[in-house]
């Protein structure tokens, strides 16, 4: 499902106007030149906020989209992100194709997810990987000298173009990417995702990616899943190290926008297992001794749109929810459209699971028999003293996650 932006101001400048009026061109074009031609004027007028932090303008016009026009809503963000996470740059008589590289990592753990500064020796050899299994031959690269958080990544698209230039000059000059002089404090989970970022360049036209190499494109999820398996058998025990306590899967490295919003999906069943996995030891119980009760989040102002499923934690026999686990929805994700058509589902062997049925088969899997289903759609309530959100009990009432007195102590916390 399209998500709308965060604390929309709703303020429409002319800025905002032209953005959001290019879009809907575009995606009304009759023709592809026609479409093509709105394009580049979009492109070239992204490229001048995006230059001069109109972070705002940009936000504004998302906005009113989403609430507006969603097929130019779709258009609009697409070419934001190909903006800002991506350039042609030059150097003598050569052009060259930049594109920003997100390299995510899933961990978990019952300790501290670690974060920060790679030395010089470990980025020298993951940076020989990514050529070696994930890069097209003959391509530039430069890896940021940090393993980041979610916390500590770009947090608008004129932050992702900065960096995305002046990562893209150190490849094509090849001089190494700096480490940025300070970073947000990161936030502890017991399952969380790690990213690599890198810049590949290449001359104007070549490709970027292994799989590019492949001109016909009949073979390209055989050759992007065989990259993939290089990348986790010989990059993976590098990441390991930096990883020290923790379980980890490396998932394919692609476009950042692309790549990181994988893993925030991907990282959603591992939260779950995590969660089981933490209480069962600092309580002191069985899998089969927890319940859980699956409550639907979502916007008032949408028409209880559901954004989200806020799962809670107890220990059978007792009403108090000891822990809980957000569980967002992305993209075209629909609650309440997968739950309008289980029925239907059921009777189709290949349909995929609905985000409900991912979460009822994580939890059997991991051992959890006691699952309740919340009847009501919740709006997003959060404790007004932390900020942690609420979750729902057995007797249907949001309330704040606390660990009993008695439990082990442990400084990480769950989505």
């Amino acid at each position: 499902m399209r998500r709308s932006p965060k604390n929309p101001t709703r303020k429409f400048s002319a800025e905002s106007q032209r953005l959001a009026s290019l879009a809907q061109s575009m995606v009304r074009a009759s023709s592809r030149i026609e479409a093509r031609a709105w394009e580049t004027r979009l492109d070239n007028l992204l490229q001048k906020q995006l230059a001069n932090n109109q972070q705002q303008a940009i936000d504004n016009a998302l906005d009113h989209l989403f609430h507006t026009d969603l097929d130019a809503y779709d258009a609009l963000l697409d070419s934001i992100e190909a903006i800002s996470s991506s350039c042609s740059l030059e150097q003598g008589d050569k052009r060259y194709d930049a594109l920003l590289v997100a390299i995510p990592v899933l961990a978990w753990t019952r300790f501290t997810i670690p974060s920060g500064a790679i030395n010089a020796n470990v980025l020298q050899t993951i940076t020989a990987h990514l050529h070696g299994h994930i890069l097209a031959t003959n391509t530039l690269a430069v890896v940021a000298p940090v393993l980041f958080s979610i916390d500590q990544l770009p947090r608008s698209y004129c932050e992702t173009y900065q960096l995305t230039r002046r990562m893209a000059e150190a490849a094509i000059s090849g001089k190494p990417q700096p480490a940025p002089p300070s970073l947000p404090e990161t936030a502890a989970f017991f399952a969380d995702t790690r990213h690599l970022l890198a810049l590949v360049a290449t001359e104007s036209g070549q490709p970027l990616l292994r799989w590019q190499e492949d001109e016909t494109g009949s073979h390209l999820q055989a050759l992007s899943q065989a990259a993939l398996t290089q990348w986790q058998l010989q990059a993976g025990p590098h990441l390991q190290n930096l990883l020290p306590g923790c379980g980890i899967e490396l998932m394919l490295p692609g476009a950042y926008y692309v790549a990181c919003r994988e893993a925030d999906k991907a990282i959603r069943p591992i939260s779950l297992r995590a969660a089981v996995h933490y209480l069962t030891h600092v309580l002191s119980v069985e899998p089969a001794q927890l319940s859980t009760v699956i409550a639907a989040v979502g916007d008032e102002a949408s028409d209880m749109r559901v954004d989200e499923f806020r799962i809670s934690y107890s220990v059978s026999g007792n009403s108090d929810v000891v822990y809980g686990v957000v569980w967002p929805l992305y993209d075209e994700e629909s609650a309440e459209e997968y739950v309008a058509n289980l029925t239907h589902q059921r009777g189709v062997s290949n349909a995929p699971l609905s985000p409900l049925q991912q979460i009822v088969s994580v939890l059997r899997e991991s051992g959890i028999t006691r699952i309740q289903q919340a009847d009501s759609v919740f709006p997003p309530e959060y404790c007004d003293d932390c900020g942690a959100p609420l979750f729902c009990d057995a007797d249907e009432e949001m309330v704040h996650a606390e660990m009993p007195e008695d439990a082990g102590q442990n400084s990480g916390h769950l989505h």
